[in-house]
């Protein structure tokens, strides 16, 4: 491979001849070699905060015309590749210093190089012009705000698109009665309608939840530079940079925010991903309560039909396994592990710094990530296709013992637990149980023992 030189304030360093980064970036690149790659969404935030920043300084008088202009040619044109081409000149690694430093320099190393592509003697300095009125320590929460927003309402968007598919399940199977179920024993009687009814109200409380903690995700600490001072920082700099970044976005992004706490602390993607975890533990139950009910067919509760996207068993023919269930599950699972990971990291803001920044943000963006993939696969490829097997549900309320709880009313709670054990304990219908205590007449029984007016499906659930 060939190398070139290049100097930073330690020295000189050999950075691969074809690589648009620079001396800090190759340091950064071997003292730092363990775990995923800084994520690109946060790489293509900083690159549009660059782009915003040189707009702002050429408009401020901060830097000359010709550099802004070379700057933001630069930055547009690394923005519009594709994931893959913008991946080769960012190398860098989550677990880094924990400013983001390195990160924040290779974002600027390389837009200084692309400009020598249009202009061999364009004079751009990472520092001095790219960074202009910034530090790694307000640039970087920036792009964690931001990366974080875009990351929730994608994920929110996810969540209502299930809703909506659970919703349809709801309407059609709203007379379908089946047995209910508590502490895992059988229960009274419920239609499917209403117990999809209750996962929808966890949703949209979920849903709900995050879109009244995602505005904690709009202030942006640009312009606070090293400590939140905003020393080297234009005076209307920092507004200049958010409304820029809010056009970006379609956001509406504000620096009117502390930016000593937007340093220090990272308290709105700490509490915005209590709601993620608050979201994972619903799905846990509803993914749960979906591959309980479908399975079987034979040996199980059998009462929901889910589909068949590919073979459960490498031994067994013919198996088919709640795959997306699972897929859902695992994803929650990590979630509340990540949920952990980001309750410790916020609290370590130490004087003016947080500096768990990078694994903040990227343990955020995997579990939105997460998320959003598995409820709009559990959504597609399991809700949408998936129907109830009616003739097992009627089964199993016929043979429920618990529809004796509509005779208390008229004969007692005494009495009718005496004929729920007898039925227990001779193997016979509860009916038969009944008839035989001599407390009720078949056609008693007929007319109070009735599963569907039991469900009180006519009732408002609002």
């Amino acid at each position: 491979m060939e190398y070139r030189e290049e100097a930073d304030t330690l020295g000189t360093v050999q950075v691969p001849a074809s690589a648009l980064w620079g001396a800090q970036t190759e340091r950064s690149r071997h003292n730092f070699t363990t775990g995923p790659l800084m994520p690109l969404p946060v790489i293509r935030a900083l690159l549009q905060i660059k782009l915003a920043a040189a707009t702002a300084n050429r408009d401020l008088g901060e830097i000359q015309e010709e550099k802004a202009q070379l700057i933001i040619r630069a930055t547009t044109d690394l923005l519009a590749l594709s994931d893959d081409e913008l991946q080769r000149d960012f190398p860098l690694h989550v677990y880094q210093t924990g400013s983001g430093t390195q990160t924040n320099m290779n974002v600027n190393e390389v837009i200084a190089h692309q400009t020598i592509k249009y202009d061999p003697t364009s004079g751009v300095l990472p520092n001095d012009d790219v960074n202009h009125g910034q530090s790694s320590n307000d640039t970087f929460p920036t792009a964690m705000a931001i990366t974080a927003r875009v990351a929730v309402r994608e994920l929110e968007g996810a969540v209502q698109h299930l809703i909506d598919e659970l919703a349809v399940k709801e309407a059609a199977y709203e007379n379908v009665v089946k047995i209910g179920r508590t502490h895992l024993q059988d229960a009274t009687p419920l239609t499917f309608g209403q117990e999809v009814s209750g996962w929808v109200s966890m949703l949209e409380h979920d849903w709900d939840f995050l879109k009244s903690l995602d505005d904690s995700l709009l202030e942006l600490p640009i312009g606070g530079t090293a400590v939140g001072t905003g020393l080297n920082a234009a005076p209307g700099f920092d507004t200049a940079v958010a409304t820029q970044l809010s056009k970006a976005y379609d956001q509406p992004f504000t620096a009117k925010s502390n930016k000593f706490f937007g340093l220090a602390a990272h308290s709105g993607i700490n509490v915005v991903h209590g709601g993620l975890k608050t979201l994972a533990s619903d799905l846990l139950k509803i993914a749960n309560d979906v591959r309980f009910l479908a399975s079987g067919p034979r040996a199980g509760y059998n009462e929901l039909n889910i589909p068949a996207n590919e073979p459960g068993s490498s031994i067994m023919p013919g198996k088919v396994n709640p795959t997306q269930a699972e897929a859902l599950t695992m994803a929650a699972t990590r979630v509340m592990g990540n949920d952990v990971t980001i309750t410790v990291a916020a609290s370590q803001g130490n004087f003016e710094m947080n500096v768990y920044k990078p694994v903040i943000i990227e343990t955020f963006l995997e579990s939105a990530d997460l998320l959003t993939g598995t409820v709009t696969g559990f959504a597609d490829k399991l809700i949408h296709g998936m129907t109830v097997n009616a003739d097992r549900m009627a089964e199993l309320v016929y043979n429920s013992l618990m529809t004796v709880t509509a005779l208390s009313p008229y004969i007692g709670y005494h009495a009718s637990a005496e004929i729920a054990q007898a039925a227990e304990r001779e193997g016979t219908t509860l009916r038969e149980a009944a008839v035989k205590s001599g407390q009720v007449t078949a056609e008693q029984f007929d007319q109070w023992v009735n599963p569907l007016a039991m469900t009180n499906r006519d009732r408002s659930t609002d």
